[in-house]
């Protein structure tokens, strides 16, 4: 029996192997793909640590996720600066949030824009910045004494309803809609976000033995619908006035929503998933991302797989499968669990291979184009052996994020270097900024000797500069070549879509060698 035992052992240790082995065999490092973290306010679960933190420690605990994130060659922050009604913000529609100050109406001190400043040092480090809203989640709990009387839930209490303990914006009003959509057009105007994010919060999640009372309003707007298919057109309705908005403001704004993981069972849906989720998009949150992307409201999904890759209930191999076949108009991205690593009772997650392997399950369908991961705080002096895994493999090398789906592509000229200089360290070019477009970032490639230089190889890529402002020419700064490398190196542009340029060849001036 011993022997038999020790036999399944070490089967079961090949096997692993094996399979581990495939996963770092199979890894491959495209040039473009989107590479996002969440970092969550709420309840100060990545950032800030704590509300009564000083801004100066805050600032600094902010800028070590950045960099953590971009030694690791992530490419996309999704930042909550909207959990409960209040605001990361300066703005008059919500007051400041206890999560950022101690006490909710209280601004930063000393005064400061934090999502200003947040976007800023994102974008200087190459980040896309997408600014996350909770849209109808008004309170955490049922403390009503500890929320500003600045709130909705003073100034507006007929919106409010509440279920399970905390206070929800009720979906079904008009006013309340036309509400967000003003909170999100204010921050599209006076903020240089990438994009504005939805999570999977719609209608509350179900609470057995306690109902959504929407009753009134639903005699009132009902039209004749069932209660289901009601208060689903309400929140399609949301989404449609936000799409348009965004895209009527600034059009390369993207607008994209992380569902919850499953749109429904097959046991109640033929076109479902072969799943057993307790809660579904459609049934219970209200939410249906298939319309959203069938009318092209979207730019881009996030359905959040939280789930192991065999899991009995929730396989996160069937579900990628799902959406890969059932997305349409729109980018799809996969939402993945690293909360869970070593602290979940599916024991699959203390298997350091469970991350890498789902990014390398993910590459191989071509309509998905990259992954987020829940949350910032995942790889922060945590889990480094599962950190130090995708750095050697599956993110050896940056990646830049697609562009805009569904955009208008507009042909940007190519860098016009006006001259090029160096010194003792570095060399520099003076670029003309083009006419035709607004650049964000210009990128700097080059190649190891004998090799020629292609902009489609991620591992060419020394630089991702950010251009804060626009100027007739601005300065290109190159880091000083390796010994390794040509003298010559490639320049691109991207603008605002993400869209990037032809590339232009620059011959650097040589070392000249001194006795």
């Amino acid at each position: 029996m011993n022997q038999y035992k020790s036999l399944l052992l070490l089967f079961a240790f090949i096997t692993f192997s094996f399979w581990n082995g495939n996963a770092q065999e199979k890894a491959t490092n495209p040039k473009n793909e989107f590479r996002a973290v969440w970092i969550a306010t709420v309840a100060n679960i990545d950032w800030p640590k704590s509300n009564v933190d000083a801004v100066e420690k805050q600032k600094s605990d902010f800028i070590e996720i950045l960099d953590t994130y971009k030694k690791m060659n992530y490419n996309a922050v999704i930042v909550q600066i909207r959990s409960a009604g209040d605001a990361f913000y300066p703005t008059d529609l919500a007051p400041w949030s206890r999560y950022l100050t101690g006490k909710e109406g209280k601004a930063p001190s000393p005064y400061f824009d934090p999502l200003e400043w947040m976007i800023a040092e994102a974008h200087s480090r190459g980040f896309e910045f997408h600014a996350w809203l909770n849209p109808y989640r008004a309170t955490m709990d049922s403390r009503t004494e500890i929320v500003s009387p600045t709130h909705d839930f003073y100034k507006h209490p007929e919106w409010m309803i509440k279920y399970g303990g905390k206070y929800y914006y009720n979906p079904a009003l008009p006013e309340v809609q036309t509400h967000l959509v003003t909170i999100v057009n204010e921050v599209v105007r006076n903020y240089d976000i990438d994009a504005i994010h939805f999570d999977d919060y719609f209608y509350p999640y179900r609470i057995k033995g306690e109902e959504f009372n929407d009753t009134a309003s639903f005699k009132k707007y009902g039209g004749g619908l069932s209660v289901e298919d009601w208060r689903r057109s309400n929140v399609n309705n949301l989404v449609k006035c936000v799409s348009l908005s965004i895209k009527n403001i600034k059009p390369w704004v993207q607008f994209g929503i992380s569902p919850f993981g499953v749109w429904r069972n097959k046991s109640v849906d033929p076109k479902g998933s072969e799943t057993e989720a307790g809660q579904t998009n459609y049934d219970d949150l209200y939410a249906d991302p298939l319309a959203w992307m069938e009318n092209k409201w979207i730019d881009y999904l996030v359905p959040q797989l939280y789930w192991s890759l065999d899991h009995p209930k929730a396989s996160y191999s069937k579900l990628l499968k799902w959406w890969s076949e059932n997305s349409k108009n729109t980018a799809l991205y996969i939402g993945n669990g690293t909360y869970k690593i070593n602290s979940d009772s599916d024991k699959k997650w203390n298997n350091p291979y469970e991350i890498p392997n789902q990014i390398d399950i993910t590459r191989t369908y071509k309509n998905i184009h990259g992954n987020a991961f829940f949350s910032a705080k995942s790889f922060v002096k945590k889990n480094q052996d599962v950190a130090q895994l995708l750095l050697e493999n599956q993110y050896k090398y940056p990646a830049l994020p697609y562009a805009v789906p569904n955009s208008k592509k507009i042909l940007i000229e190519c860098p016009a270097v006006n001259s090029i200089s160096k010194d003792s360290i570095n060399s520099s070019c003076t670029i003309k900024y083009p006419s035709n477009c607004q650049v964000r970032y210009v990128m700097v490639y080059r190649a190891k000797k004998s090799f020629k230089i292609d902009v489609n190889n991620p591992s060419q890529i020394i630089d991702k500069i950010t251009l804060a402002e626009k100027w007739d020419t601005f300065k290109v700064v190159i880091p000083i070549k390796k010994a390794d490398e040509n003298n010559s190196c490639a320049i691109t542009f991207i603008d605002f879509y993400g869209n990037e340029s032809e590339a232009t060849i620059v011959n650097l001036p040589k070392e000249t060698k001194t006795n």
